[in-house]
């Protein structure tokens, strides 16, 4: 059973203990005599409910309530007035009180009244609680011990109460932008409804218009004899997830500032309005505030889909995070694959941490799969995941001679220099093994072409 908390903000100290008094055994309850230390203590143990004195010293209850609504828009707050003063119960309604009660406080009311409220409460708790378990059990982890991390993901989890706010991702290719639009979607308001992606570098520069806003039968050429759905119109009620935004061409865009301004547009070849709710996210590897000095992008289109800006730190900025990444990795890949790695080699760490990650996590996760499928036994060793370290002997771990580093097959290096004709012939039986015999895969596994895979296969088995 779930035992709320409920804070009493009341400066007559009598007032304070009735309402303690009464309601003792049933919430758990926390007393304050003025706004500003409610205030002090709201951010870091928030409440279920406020019960908030209009009529406090210093700070009024009109003012603190202001305060409580820019740090926690959803918190419900009863405010207690001393008379029926109409006008100040508007104030506070208006601001976003749940309701109001006048003194001398009737108890019966009152239970009455945090019953209601606290119903509210519970229903989205356990709505909230049925999203987290959703992204744990339905979605990628994105995982992260650093400081920039977390505070990236306490951020989202913030910003994504809104059901209609835009959000622009920025960040290198490969840090996870996707996947922090997909945690914000599904901790936001209209987590039932679809999360739709548009790539728009892969659409062509002709057909984004009609793949974004759809078209009317006979629009152009070719065009469907019976009208297409656009994108944001499939997004309704969810999330719009616009990728590489900056390629968008000038009509594109004009076209969709409309949409984000005024929540309409029309299909290619249309003349009705349609109305779409959903959000819109947006990201791109791309500087758009460069490509705005030059023309390439709307400076009115960037302000209107940078409403909040999240910006993702690259992997070689966030050190710390490797290992935890690609611990999960190997997770993910022992699933796929029925394997059973325990983790990695201590060389095998410090090449990781060492290596300059230029993909960011996409190559990370590229790294830990070739790991996982190459290697033998039940940890990952340099020679697996092909990232060399330099250790000096007298620092090397017990593992050392058995971790040499092996190179990766390279087309540029035909001759192998430094590779063993055993390890050689290690690579080739095994990719063989992974893909069940097919060459072309196994070259492709091995980064090579397929006719110079042939080569090496029979110039090791002559």
């Amino acid at each position: 059973m779930i035992t709320y908390t409920i804070w009493i903000v009341d400066d007559e100290e009598s007032i304070r203990d009735g309402i303690s008094m009464a309601l003792k055994g049933t919430y758990h309850i926390g007393g304050f005599g003025d706004a500003e230390s409610a205030l002090e203590c709201i951010r870091d143990e928030p409440p279920d409910l406020i019960l908030l004195d209009i009529g406090l010293p210093g700070m009024d209850g009109i003012e603190a309530l202001r305060h409580i609504r820019k740090i926690h828009g959803e918190l419900p707050v009863i405010v207690i007035t001393a008379y029926e003063d109409v006008q100040t119960v508007i104030s506070a309604m208006k601001l976003g009180a749940y309701d109001y009660i006048v003194k001398p406080i009737i108890m019966a009311g009152l239970r009455a009244t945090l019953n209601n409220a606290l119903q509210s409460v519970r229903l989205k708790k356990e709505v909230r609680a049925l999203q987290e378990q959703y992204i744990r059990e339905n979605m990628p982890c994105f995982v992260g011990e650093s400081c920039s991390i977390r505070d990236v993901m306490a951020f989202i989890s913030r910003v994504a109460r809104s059901p209609d706010t835009p959000i622009l991702i920025l960040g290198e290719t490969g840090t996870g932008k996707e996947l922090i639009a997909h945690s914000v979607h599904y901790r936001s308001p209209n987590f039932k409804g679809p999360f739709v992606t548009v790539n728009c570098a892969a659409i062509p520069e002709n057909l984004i218009e009609s793949e974004l806003f759809g078209y009317e039968k006979g629009a152009f050429s070719g065009a469907s004899a019976t009208g297409k759905k656009g994108l944001i119109e499939e997004a309704e009620g969810g999330t719009l997830f616009l990728d590489e935004v900056g390629d968008l061409n000038p009509d594109a865009q004009a076209k969709l500032l409309r949409f984000l301004e005024q929540g309409e547009y029309y299909r290619v070849g249309g003349t009705r309005t349609l109305k779409v709710r959903t959000r819109v996210i947006s990201a791109t590897n791309r500087n758009l505030e460069k490509m705005m000095e030059t023309g390439a992008f709307r400076q009115d289109l960037y302000f209107r889909l940078s409403v909040i800006k999240v910006q993702i730190p690259s992997l070689n900025e966030r050190k710390d995070d490797i290992l935890p990444i690609a611990k999960q990795f190997i997770y993910e890949f022992n699933r796929k694959f029925d394997k059973s790695y325990t983790g990695l080699t201590p060389n095998a760490e410090k090449a990781l941490i060492g290596h300059n990650w230029v993909g960011n996590i996409r190559e990370l996760r590229n790294c830990i799969e070739r790991g996982i499928l190459v290697g033998e036994g039940n940890v990952v060793r340099i020679r697996d995941i092909g990232l060399e370290v330099h250790l000096k002997p007298e620092n090397a771990d017990t593992d050392t001679k058995k971790d040499v580093f092996f190179p990766p097959l390279t087309e540029d290096g035909i001759d192998m220099p430094g590779l063993q004709e055993k390890m050689e012939k290690f690579y080739i039986r095994e990719a063989l093994r992974i893909t069940g015999g097919n060459e072309s895969k196994a070259a492709k596994l091995l980064n090579l072409k397929p006719h110079t895979f042939r080569y090496r296969r029979g110039k090791l088995s002559s």
